[in-house]
């Protein structure tokens, strides 16, 4: 007998379905979201298996389950197999339900769960990144700001700079002490403040982060290759963890959403666009350092020419290509334990 254990996660409330794989049976309950409450639900019902969707919560259950040595799966809610399509009721129930049903059929689509130390790396990095979003966003602001009074800021890196920042601050003001037509000023004020805050915190977390991947030989392994950081390096390892769950070049391409989507229909076969599934922040870093390592690398260069053919318009379908062979290389370079190699450029 094989009773699986299917549930329903929401922020504050879950639904539980126990879920008897031979006679079909289930039986439901409704549990609050809480490590004590789970605890005891996993002791009582000692099911064989444990069934839920990834999010936002899905860590720390999944911890527990498997200190309690329960078999776990966590499902891949975009996976085409669980999406809801044309269904005129959607219930807490019916979705615990279908966990519970594809599982006990083996045709739950599933996600790789890291361990909590990963998982906390990963978040650390993933907060670098929306640092760096937020800086950005700050700083397009002080741009508009100073463009609605008719003046202008230097462009690209020097506007950033020491000098240009004081002068930023000699036209800022508190927003208390700014007359009714002056009120830009104080909005100045607060938006330097905010860019100051966030540089602070930027700064902690680059540092910490520098730390981490200077202790991991993984992360040190993978700067061997040209224009291969630090930032890159650890996302890569953070987000892959494990090289051997993945069999080929291609599943870690496929993973990251860099291959393209198929369309198959009788004698009609054609490639759409790239799926852009899986993690869009590794994806997005790839991009920006295939872009990069053009200028560094003869064999990634004569890659561009070759596959853009010397048109414009071809360069981004060339700088994601080129992406996906950075991936695949970094991934080969972790499963085999060897530092970077640079292909000759007749290797094309």
């Amino acid at each position: 007998m094989t009773r699986i254990l299917a549930i329903d996660l929401g922020k504050f409330k879950s639904v539980a379905c126990l879920y008897d794989a031979d006679s079909a049976d289930a039986v439901f309950q409704a549990v609050q979201t809480r490590p004590d409450t789970f605890y005891e639900l996993f002791l009582e019902l000692k099911p064989d298996r444990v069934v839920f969707e990834v999010c936002g919560t899905a860590g720390w259950i999944h911890d527990l389950a498997v200190e309690l040595g329960f078999a776990v799966q966590v499902a891949n809610p975009q996976h085409e197999a669980w999406r809801w399509k044309k269904v005129k009721r959607k219930t807490d129930r019916g979705d615990a339900l279908k966990l519970a049903r594809l599982s006990a059929m083996n045709q739950l689509p599933t996600v790789y769960m890291p361990d909590r130390r990963t998982r906390q790396w990963k978040s650390l990095i993933a907060y670098r990144h929306n640092l760096v979003d937020r800086r950005t966003a700050i700083k397009n602001t002080i741009r508009a700001l100073v463009d609605t009074q008719g003046l202008r800021m230097p462009g690209g890196k020097s506007a950033w700079t020491s000098e240009s920042l004081n002068a930023l601050r000699s036209l800022a003001r508190s927003v208390g002490r700014c007359g009714r037509d002056n009120l830009w000023r104080g909005q100045l004020q607060s938006e330097l403040t905010a860019l100051r805050q966030v540089n602070e915190l930027l700064l902690k977390v680059e540092r910490r982060l520098d730390r981490l991947g200077a202790s991991d030989e993984r992360v040190q392994r993978l700067q061997t290759a040209p224009n291969v950081g630090p930032r890159l390096a650890e996302l890569v390892v953070a987000t892959i963890d494990r090289a051997d769950r993945f069999r080929s070049g291609r599943e870690v391409s496929a993973y990251a959403g860099l291959v393209p989507r198929q369309f198959e229909s009788g004698t009609m076969s054609r490639q759409g666009r790239i799926s852009k599934q899986g993690p869009g922040l590794l994806r997005r870093l790839l991009v920006q350092i295939a872009w990069g390592m053009e200028k560094h690398s003869a064999y990634v260069a004569q890659q561009f020419a070759r596959i853009s053919g010397g048109q414009k318009t071809r360069r981004k379908k060339a700088a994601v290509a080129v992406a996906r062979k950075i991936l695949v290389w970094c991934w080969a370079m972790l499963r085999d334990g060897t530092r970077w190699r640079d292909p000759s450029p007749q290797a094309a």
